[in-house]
């Protein structure tokens, strides 16, 4: 008899297995390491946007606010109360903007009124002595292009934001008349926003916007007005 015939056939190799804490390990490490890499990238982009952001508004300050060369930043509160803006503090922002003898120019405000493509965001310049609006900029819109575009180019439509009125009650609470869009050729009343013909909604957009900002900002800041025309 062969002596192969007495050789056992050998068990196939098994692959060590890989031990369950070092691949815990492992995976616990990564995850380490990519959220340290999420925190770093974002402490160091944080303040560059922020900058970029202080920029775009103090251009949109000055733009609707012409003749302006500084500003100083407030926030309504929940309470209603004008507070300068700092670290811990919420509200809806409001603008006083100033020309190069300190003199008070204006306020600037922001409203948000739904269009037909989404939130229409937009930035409204507010004169105290005759409590009215007097210029306007579309921040953010999803607008249809050659419609939405007109809230900030046609010059008809613009002329509604040249003296748009925004005069108090007579407890100075809230607006004494609702800002409202009309239709195109039947505005009769000072407080009303004469549509664009085409574009009813985006129009309708800025009215909403318009009497929300300034429900919000224009009893705060008629209270606190006597601070609020001193630059420091």
């Amino acid at each position: 008899m062969s002596n192969d015939a007495h050789v056992q056939p050998r068990a196939p190799l098994q692959p060590e297995a890989t031990p369950s804490w070092a691949m815990l390990r492992t995976l616990g490490g990564i995850a380490m390491i990519s959220g340290l890499l999420v925190v770093l990238v974002e402490q160091y982009t944080q303040p560059i946007i922020a900058e970029k952001q202080r920029i775009l508004t103090e251009k949109a300050v000055f733009r609707v606010l012409p003749g302006a060369v500084a500003k100083r930043d407030f926030l309504v509160t929940a309470e209603g109360q004008l507070v300068p803006a700092g670290a811990g503090v919420s509200g809806d922002p409001v603008y006083a903007a100033y020309d190069a003898e300190n003199r008070l120019k204006g306020l600037a405000f922001i409203g948000v009124g739904a269009g037909y493509a989404g939130p229409v965001q937009v930035m409204f310049a507010y004169d105290p002595e005759c409590r009215c609006i007097v210029g306007s900029k579309v921040l953010k819109s999803n607008e249809t292009p050659g419609f939405g575009d007109k809230l900030d180019l046609d010059p008809e439509f613009l002329r509604n934001f040249e003296a748009l009125d925004a005069g108090l009650n007579a407890e100075g609470t809230a607006l004494a008349n609702p800002i409202v869009t009309v239709k195109h050729g039947t505005k009769t009343e000072p407080w009303q926003i004469d549509a664009i013909t085409g574009a009813t909604i985006s129009s309708r957009a800025m009215g909403r916007a318009a009497n929300q900002a300034a429900e919000r900002a224009v009893p705060a800041i008629q209270r606190d007005l006597a601070n609020l025309s001193q630059p420091k």
